[in-house]
């Protein structure tokens, strides 16, 4: 049998078409021979938490997977603040992609509330924390966070989820140096 000489010839004349057009593509192998994606985690089955830092305006925050089976969050955490427009902006500045949990697994991010060069920050009485965009969220109040006067708001950032809280805290720390 001679496949390898056919492909040699398809992936060169694909390879001079691309060219000739001046586009470009990955090449990936067929479906039967790559990995099955995972769906995107249901919100029931996910748990998400959040925590006061021992650094001043940080809150860690962290997902598991409570399923029997891997899933997927965006990398991105979905952090927001009371009834105030828009989230928590990821550090460093990326799009959104998938973020795998293992069944049972857990991921772990850090948020600064507070820039500290602000002026006038605003104070909420909540925060919202979702594993992924899709997902409502879970409500953590100012004082579950150790702000009973509520959280302080500007200019919020998020890391990207990570597989530890030590590398959460180090992300954040090195983003907003």
């Amino acid at each position: 049998m001679r496949t390898r000489p056919a492909l040699a010839a398809a992936a060169a004349s694909l390879t001079v078409l691309l060219t000739a057009t001046g586009a470009s593509a990955a090449v990936s192998a067929p479906d039967s021979l790559s990995a099955p994606a995972a769906a995107t985690c249901g919100e029931g089955s996910v748990t998400v938490t959040a925590t006061r830092s021992d650094a001043a305006d940080t809150v860690r925050i962290s997902v598991t997977n409570k399923s029997g089976r891997a899933c997927v969050v965006d990398r991105i955490p979905t952090v927001t603040f009371g009834d105030l427009d828009g989230a928590a902006q990821p550090v460093p500045p990326v799009e959104s992609s998938p973020y795998r949990l293992a069944a049972g697994g857990s991921a772990y991010a850090s948020v600064r509330t507070v820039d500290p060069s602000a002026e006038a920050p605003r104070t909420v009485a909540h925060l919202t924390v979702a594993g992924d965009p899709s997902h409502h969220g879970t409500r953590f109040d100012g004082a579950s966070l150790g702000s009973p006067g509520g959280i302080e708001v500007w200019e919020p950032v998020t890391t990207l989820w990570q597989p530890t809280r030590a590398k959460a805290d180090a992300a954040l720390a090195a983003a907003t140096r």
